[in-house]
């Protein structure tokens, strides 16, 4: 498959053009990825005790099901770009207390709590993705689709920070966030801003990726 990129290109545009990544973006693509990962055994053995701690945890199932369809479906070319463009952190020590967060640049993408024995989730997308007529007015936002055709009424919330094109998108339950990244405009959405982020440069969070989780993620985790 040719890759042409222009010059001094950033980010994802260094692998994926425009085109391609409109494609993608649609689902009338799935560019061609690299055969093998570029792996730091000291990256993958610093979290290895953190991975099998979260693995006894009682969402561990559900929530490796989740992080395998995200990193399928949501995200571009995902072993070309691992760590560099994107990564997954196990357990990271915020005050927030997340299971595992998705990030990619500066911006966090996905997160998933644990809500008793189930999952929470906490998708950040484009605010104009989930408005009636693709506005930044937070007063427009489509709640007909989040209640409705979403089929998350239940255990949906939403909130606008500030100004920008932003909306962090709250789930409640496991089943919820499967149905939700089912839906083709919801997980547009998602391709979208993860689209976004991997083009504004290098991944701030390299540091923090934990391998056992994205093997997950890129379908090589154990049966």
């Amino acid at each position: 498959m040719s890759r042409k990129t222009g010059q001094g290109a950033k980010g994802l545009r260094q692998f994926l053009d425009q085109d391609q990544q409109a494609a993608w973006l649609d689902g009338r693509a799935n560019p061609v990825d690299a055969a093998e990962r570029q792996e730091s055994f000291e990256q993958r053995l610093r979290y290895a005790a953190r991975f099998q701690k979260l693995l006894r945890r009682p969402q561990a199932s559900g929530l490796l099901g989740i992080l395998e369809f995200y990193g399928r479906n949501a995200i571009p070319i995902p072993r070309a770009t691992e760590r560099a463009y994107w990564s997954v952190s196990c357990l990271p020590s915020t005050s927030d207390k997340p299971l595992v967060r998705v990030n990619a640049s500066w911006m966090e993408l996905f997160t998933l709590y644990a809500d008793g024995d189930d999952l929470r989730a906490r998708f950040i997308v484009h605010l104009s993705d989930f408005t009636t007529d693709g506005s930044l007015a937070p007063e427009r936002i489509d709640l007909r689709f989040l209640e409705q055709d979403a089929r998350v009424s239940e255990e949906v919330s939403h909130s606008v920070p500030g100004s920008s094109d932003l909306v962090i998108i709250g789930m409640r339950g496991a089943a919820a966030i499967r149905r939700f990244l089912g839906v083709p405009r919801a997980l547009r959405a998602v391709r979208r801003f993860n689209l976004t982020h991997m083009n504004r440069g290098r991944n701030a969070y390299q540091a923090s990726h934990c391998y056992g989780l994205a093997d997950y993620m890129m379908g090589e985790g154990a049966a």
